[in-house]
């Protein structure tokens, strides 16, 4: 038994901010940026912001991208007995944001729950769903990959605030006899904590205790992402028995071109087959890789039969790869 995607979807808020758009803002706070910048070092060129006043926020987002795929795949909500969210930003400590996705859906009484990996959540909740679509009994599943990232980046800190968007992405799994996700494997290495990449909030005793904005050193994760998402991609195209030339979609983590060209470049994939989306979305973690992949099935950039390579990497560090026939 394995489990094939029936269908993608999305959902972006309706606010689009471009850098320039961004480096008016920041001037209010007396931080100097621009267009160039931003662009010449991330690839970034704008972002979505969601707006709480507008009803906007991570459910609302997951809800709608659920919504999208589900349209798509021909199965009616009551087929779903699988939701999985991958979310660093919940829109309360509990219940899950998975939990309100399949009331919103009236997909009552199937298994749901939330996945915390940051920027890789996607694929270890995609790992978790294939698992659990292989061993049984569920038949079929919406995993999602779900941010509002403006919630928690400081408009103060110039070095991560230009970075992150908000979105959702979602596709629609269910088992079956033919292959397709031919091989997924989470990683992670707890030794490089929040100092590299993290966001160090609780709450306690009904207050805010920490920072609560993300901060990153930039340098450290490059380097990182390069090594794992590269090595990664290789055990899984070796557990497939398949070569990474072979691939004809890659579908990185949205986080930054140079990350994503360099990964693709080792790998020996021509870059006119990766998705980049970074440009209009920003990294919107655990969201980016199924809002590309979204992008990529509507717009015809890969065909069935073909081989996608989805991965991301994230804080923890956390990180992994997926080797899917399409």
């Amino acid at each position: 038994m394995y489990s094939r995607i029936l269908a993608t979807g999305s959902a972006l808020p309706a606010r689009r901010v471009t850098n320039d758009d961004l480096a008016a803002e920041l001037a209010r706070e007396g931080i100097e940026t621009n267009d160039e910048w931003i662009r010449t070092r991330t690839g970034i060129e704008s972002r979505y912001f969601a707006d709480p006043a507008a009803g906007e926020s991570t459910t609302s987002l997951a809800v709608a991208a659920a919504r999208d795929a589900l349209s798509a795949s021909g199965l009616a909500a009551s087929d779903i007995d699988l939701i999985i969210v991958a979310t660093t930003t919940p829109d309360m400590v509990f219940p899950s944001v998975a939990a309100h996705v399949q009331a919103a859906l009236g997909a009552a009484g199937c298994a749901a729950f939330d996945v915390q990996a940051v920027c890789a959540g996607f694929i270890y909740a995609l790992n978790a769903a294939d698992a659990m679509l292989r061993a049984g009994p569920y038949r079929a599943a919406i995993v999602i990959g779900a941010e509002t990232l403006s919630r928690v980046i400081d408009m103060k800190d110039r070095s991560t605030c230009v970075l992150f968007g908000d979105g959702a992405g979602s596709v629609v799994l269910q088992a079956s006899s033919d292959p397709g996700v031919l091989a997924a494997r989470m990683y992670a290495d707890g030794r490089y904590d929040e100092t590299v990449l993290g966001l160090n909030a609780r709450i306690e005793h009904g207050r805010t205790a920490g920072d609560p904005f993300i901060r990153m050193d930039g340098r450290q994760v490059f380097k990182l992402a390069v090594e794992g998402l590269t090595e990664s991609a290789r055990e899984v195209a070796n557990l497939a028995c398949v070569k990474t030339e072979d691939v004809a979609l890659f579908v990185p983590h949205q986080a930054n071109l140079r990350i994503m060209s360099m990964v693709a470049k080792k790998l020996g994939i021509p870059e006119e087959r990766m998705v980049k989306t970074v440009a209009e979305h920003g990294n919107t973690s655990a969201a980016s890789v199924p809002l590309a992949l979204d992008r990529a099935a509507k717009s015809g950039m890969v065909r069935p039969g073909e081989l996608v390579l989805l991965q991301a990497v994230g804080a923890g560090m956390a990180w992994g790869s997926a080797l899917v026939r399409w």
